[in-house]
């Protein structure tokens, strides 16, 4: 009886569905790298147009570098003829007072009125202060002033008791200025104190002379 139940329970068919493995075939990456002949290609692509830009820049910059160096001698080159003429104006307008003299001479050699030949000379002469101070050029007044090192160069000391020491008593060459500027020292004779010999500084105070070329 027990071997009617075996091949009983063998013969009976099972609920269970049988497992079926059905393999799914690979399907090809997404993305996968390029064959190298392909990146070769765009490398070098690549390297040739980094080159024709360095070229190009290259090219821009020499270009630049040839106009700043015709910049830079045409600037040079318009310098030097600004200074070469600058004072083109000033050595025109002298040319008439040149002519006035070399006319006043020639006439002071023939005429026997010296008086008239010195008021020629004088007129040529303010005609040419003239011109120098539509130019800038102004003498400066000197004799009173209290000595200044930025004016004067004192040439010698003179006991003076009519005036405090220390003050110009006599120009000797008078001083200008071209605008603001001092362009030449006057050359004076400054007061010391009437009981000290001369050149002897009063108080202790020296005067401080400057050397004139």
């Amino acid at each position: 009886m027990t071997e009617e139940k075996a091949k009983k329970g063998n013969s009976e068919p099972t609920d269970q569905p049988s497992i079926q493995t059905n393999e799914i075939p690979e399907q090809p990456a997404t993305g996968a790298p390029e064959a190298p002949e392909a990146q070769l290609t765009g490398l070098q692509q690549k390297l040739e147009a980094a080159e024709k830009l360095a070229e190009s820049y290259k090219d821009q910059l020499l270009r630049k570098a040839a106009e700043f160096e015709n910049y830079k001698k045409r600037t040079e080159s318009d310098y030097l003829n600004f200074v070469k003429n600058a004072n083109e104006g000033l050595i025109s307008s002298l040319i008439p007072i040149l002519d006035d003299f070399t006319r006043s001479m020639k006439s002071g050699r023939e005429a026997k009125d010296h008086e008239s030949f010195f008021k020629g000379v004088e007129l040529i002469h303010n005609k040419f202060i003239k011109l120098l101070e539509s130019h800038g050029l102004v003498p400066f007044e000197s004799v009173g002033k209290p000595f200044d090192v930025e004016y004067h160069d004192a040439l010698l000391q003179m006991p003076r008791s009519d005036v405090p020491p220390h003050t110009v008593v006599e120009e000797v060459e008078r001083g200008y200025k071209l605008f603001d500027k001092v362009i030449r020292h006057a050359k004076v004779i400054v007061s010391t104190d009437a009981q000290l010999p001369p050149g002897v500084p009063s108080n202790g105070d020296a005067i401080t002379t400057r050397c004139s070329g």
